[in-house]
């Protein structure tokens, strides 16, 4: 299903940044600016232009994606050449390190060190960065170390020229997330970020993402299940799926409920999987689910898992730090699980 949408704002002499999210579907950018204390939302844009079924694999295409960068700029009105774009989550590793307490000086080859334990590829393969985040077990000291492969760090810089942008930095997808969603919520919170192709679960305390997972199911997936169930186009099953969602799980007839709940059960059951996974190791409990991505628009799948796992799930607001216009309350509601990653990369130069 093609789909495109662009809306600029305001128009501001003031420096802004783009948040620019590259998916297997397409191309979301959100532009956001500072004046005083207020984050302000100036514009948006977004393409999808890969029919359902088909994954666009961007890596061997970047002329394609800068250009579809190119037009949603062009489109939205949007006037930063500066911007923040994510790495998938699955493709990045991470992890937390507690270190003994040391001197400052000494902080970056010990890290280092532990970074060539348990980074599963060579380092000189990978791009990586650390940042101290909190005091360590025993008076230490905490780091969160990230690594990518470098080819696809390079790949992205490769789009970015393209696109005649300037690439200010790279960061996981989880990261942008727990950014905008969650911002300074000190409670251990579940975040499921339903795409197209894929699905990604994080457990974040204190903002830091602690359990990372990913699985090969997302809103596509759910798609087919109804196209095949029903026997109809993936045009009109996308449309089902967001008009009747998980309801009515007894009706008879057309089925498609019973269809969703079968294409949403892999999804579900990693949930647990992951939930009871993080509880059984750390003894303690995750307070609630927040769902982002374009799959968490799937009618009453909030209340589904709220009932299914005993755990309050709500979809997550990337918009609750951003200044916007009221009358466009009800829209920016709708697409907020589709731009929540890109409001969270742009709102990271804020």
């Amino acid at each position: 299903m093609k789909e495109s949408q662009f809306m600029n704002l305001f128009s501001f002499k003031s420096k802004s940044c783009l948040g620019v999210d590259i998916g297997t579907s397409g191309v979301k950018i959100v532009e956001l600016i500072r004046e005083k204390n207020k984050v302000k939302l100036v514009s948006y844009g977004f393409s999808e232009d890969v029919p359902e079924g088909e994954k666009f694999d961007w890596r061997k295409n970047p002329d394609r994606i800068a250009r579809i960068i190119s037009l949603v700029r062009e489109k939205s009105g949007m006037s930063s050449s500066d911007a923040i774009s994510s790495l998938p989550t699955f493709s990045v590793f991470s992890s937390l390190i507690n270190l003994a307490k040391m001197d400052k000086k000494d902080l970056s080859s010990a890290v280092q060190w532990e970074a060539k334990k348990v980074v599963p590829l060579p380092l000189e393969e990978m791009k990586w960065d650390w940042v101290e985040v909190d005091e360590g077990e025993s008076g230490g000291i905490k780091v969160l170390l990230t690594a990518a492969p470098k080819f696809l760090v390079e790949k992205y810089i490769e789009i970015f020229k393209l696109a005649k942008l300037n690439l200010l930095s790279l960061e996981a997808e989880n990261l942008s997330l727990i950014r905008a969603i969650l911002g300074n919520d000190p409670s251990t919170v579940m975040l499921v970020d339903i795409g197209r192709n894929t699905t990604d679960i994080s457990i974040a305390e204190k903002g830091i993402p602690i359990l990372n997972r990913s699985i090969d199911s997302g809103g596509d997936t759910i798609t087919k299940a109804i196209s095949r169930n029903l026997n109809i186009s993936a045009h009109r099953a996308e449309q089902f799926k967001y008009d009747l969602g998980i309801s009515s799980l007894d009706s008879s007839g057309v089925g498609v409920p019973k269809a969703i709940l079968d294409a949403v059960s892999p999804i579900v059951d990693e949930i647990r999987y992951t939930l009871n996974l993080f509880q059984d190791k750390n003894k303690r409990s995750v307070e609630k689910v927040v769902l982002s991505g374009g799959g968490a628009l799937l009618a009453n799948l909030a209340d589904h898992l709220s009932k299914t796992l005993d755990k309050k799930t709500i979809i997550g607001d990337p918009w609750f730090r951003i200044s916007y216009p009221l009358d466009l309350e009800p829209l920016l509601k709708e697409l907020s699980p589709k731009l929540a990653v890109a409001v969270g990369l742009a709102m990271r130069e804020m």
